[in-house]
């Protein structure tokens, strides 16, 4: 049970990281902005809290697919990863 968790956590982790990724490429499409340097000038203007928000919507997909397959331990720690992400974003968008 905790492994699955673990795993869960681990899977909400990387779905976050993905979207933050993607999402940040879809902003960043001029030829001089890399990765770094979206998230540094996301950091700098107060907005990285948005991106990391915008990319846990692939939180909500693994986490749907996990309930479907039946696997609702990692199911649960897909949402506590989700939970986490949103106690970060409320940190980063009020400091």
């Amino acid at each position: 049970m905790k492994k699955d968790i673990l795993i869960g956590i681990i899977i909400g982790l990387l779905a976050n990281t993905i979207g933050v990724i993607i999402f940040s490429f879809y902003i960043g499409t001029t030829q001089d902005r890399t990765l770094t340097n979206v998230l540094q000038t996301a950091l700098a203007e107060g907005r990285l809290g948005k991106i990391i928000a915008i990319g846990a919507v692939l939180n909500l997909v693994a986490f749907f697919g996990l309930l479907r397959q039946g696997q609702d331990a990692r199911a649960r720690g897909v949402l506590l990863m989700t939970i986490a992400m949103a106690f970060v974003t409320m940190i980063l968008m009020f400091s």
